[in-house]
């Protein structure tokens, strides 16, 4: 398999080239400011808003499958504007592709588990942003996967374990909510996880998130735990009581996909209690 990681030298698209390599994939993969330190790998620089040079480099790396790894947090043209551009490079040159996604495209009232059959509806301008790319991938690319996550959990390189590091250690002040519910996953797991997609004939949306299901506060008591911290450092606190926007309780129903699969999702209990 020949591999176009998009957004390489990011948390995810470092561990994403990282076992492609380990794979024999030949792999290339792309960065926004600086190139990841993975020798054998072919870095290009991209802007997902330069469709020109987006087309060029599908052509030039000739890629059996693209993985889409980019963030561009609420950026409008580069989060959801950008993938369809990516979208339609792939159509044009016979590129399998697959779309991380995120949680975000869902609003929490539901209720209940989320699983891959239910309709986007955010309410923040990233999750409108990464629903709009999810509708693009499908109509320009119907063969391609979009694969929504949640929160990605690994070692420091993490924002959300090294928000949990500064907290504890004074290097910031806040507070974790216990009203914030999502179904982490560790980063290899959701890398392996995509990998294994990439290289099937799977399509249309699935689901890539930890079998647990935690508030931000028990996963940053499970963060500090694991990683020798002072957990009595990260107070709780309630985001309904905030005027923060954003999903209270959004868990990922990802038992469908996980029966296809071969790499298995564990929960937060069991990646962090491992110390991994």
């Amino acid at each position: 398999m020949t591999v176009l990681i998009v957004g390489g030298s990011g948390f995810l698209g470092a561990e994403l080239v990282r076992q492609a390599m380990a794979d024999g994939d030949a792999t290339a993969a792309t960065y926004a400011t600086r190139p990841g330190g993975f020798p054998g790998t072919t870095w290009h620089a991209l802007d997902l808003r330069d469709a020109d040079r987006l087309d060029a480099l599908v052509a030039e790396t000739a890629p059996s499958v693209i993985i889409n790894s980019t963030s561009g947090e609420a950026d409008w043209e580069v989060t959801a504007e950008g993938p369809a551009r990516l979208a339609r490079a792939a159509a044009k040159h016979g590129c399998r592709l697959v779309h991380v996604s995120s949680d975000a495209v869902f609003s929490g009232a539901r209720g209940g588990p989320y699983d891959e059959t239910c309709h986007p509806d955010p309410i923040t301008p990233y999750g409108a942003a990464k629903a709009a790319a999810e509708t693009s991938v499908r109509h320009l690319a119907p063969d391609a996967v979009i694969a929504r996550t949640s929160l990605i959990i690994g070692g420091i390189d993490s924002v959300h374990v090294r928000v949990v590091h500064d907290l504890a250690v004074g290097r910031r002040e806040g507070a974790l909510f216990t009203d914030d519910v999502r179904c982490p996953v560790h980063v290899a797991d959701l890398a392996a996880a995509l990998l294994e997609l990439a290289g099937s004939d799977a399509h249309g949306v699935h689901h890539l998130a930890g079998a647990d299901a935690v508030t931000r506060h028990e996963l940053g008591l499970l963060i500090a735990r694991r990683d020798g911290l002072d957990p009595s450092r990260l107070v709780p606190a309630l985001r309904a009581e905030t005027a923060l926007p954003g999903a209270l309780e959004v868990r990922l129903d990802s038992r469908a996909t996980q029966r296809r699969l071969r790499t298995t999702l564990r929960g937060a209990h069991d990646f962090l209690a491992a110390g991994t």
